[in-house]
């Protein structure tokens, strides 16, 4: 799991939906069930570029939920 500074967590929302974002592995994952977009992390740095998320599906998206790992803005 990606090691982020907690202000950095603090603040950190979807640049997409504004939701708030899980740490599931090297990645952050938007909780929002609408748009189920994955950000990677790379050395320690969340990569933000819309561009460059990626869509999950709904059974990725889910299991990603329900994955140990804490969430931005808590």
């Amino acid at each position: 799991m990606a090691n982020l500074d907690p202000v950095l967590m603090e603040i950190l929302v979807c640049p997409i939906s504004h939701a708030p974002l899980k740490v599931v592995g090297d990645t952050l994952v938007s909780t929002d069930a609408e748009q189920r977009y994955r950000y990677r992390i790379e050395d320690g740095i969340p990569v933000m570029l819309v561009e460059e998320a990626e869509e999950l599906s709904v059974d990725d998206w889910q299991t990603a939920m329900n994955a140990d790992g804490p969430v931005t803005g808590s």
